[in-house]
């Protein structure tokens, strides 16, 4: 199972923000969609992720006044991207050893989707129980 299994299944285009965009607008943006992140591009390239946790640690380092500033100036940076082709388990154990839970899909230097840890989990549990499935047909059968 690879993340292009994940990337068919999700519907619609990839919410991003731009570089210049300000901590307060992204944050609205995270808000409006229900999402805890989202990926920052620069001309089109992904150049960083900007998260709920940059929020709180921009907050807690300089309080209000960092809502004003640009998005790249917190975001977490340099982006750790994958590419379709990548295993789900080998994504995984990526998102653990860098403690990270989002990850932008590229394609060159183009991304083509944006997955989450809850994302990658669900997959693995849904195949998990197919197979369980077919195990007990298989005995059930015989």
């Amino acid at each position: 199972m690879t993340i292009a299994s994940i990337l068919e299944s999700k519907v619609g285009d990839v919410i991003s923000v731009a570089v210049g965009m300000s901590v307060a607008d992204a944050v609205a943006l995270l808000a409006e969609k229900r999402i805890g992140a989202v990926p920052v591009l620069d001309g089109g390239r992904v150049v960083g992720i900007f998260s709920e946790r940059d929020v709180l640690y921009c907050l807690a380092r300089d309080g209000a006044p960092s809502l004003d500033r640009p998005v790249e100036q917190v975001m977490t940076t340099p982006a750790i991207t994958i590419t379709a082709d990548l295993k789900i388990l080998t994504a995984l154990s990526l998102m653990t050893k860098r403690r990270v839970r989002h990850l932008p899909v590229l394609e060159g230097e183009r991304m083509i989707g944006f997955v989450s840890i809850g994302d990658l989990v669900k997959k693995r549990i849904d195949r998990i129980e197919e197979e369980a499935e077919a195990m007990r047909s298989y005995i059930q059968g015989v």
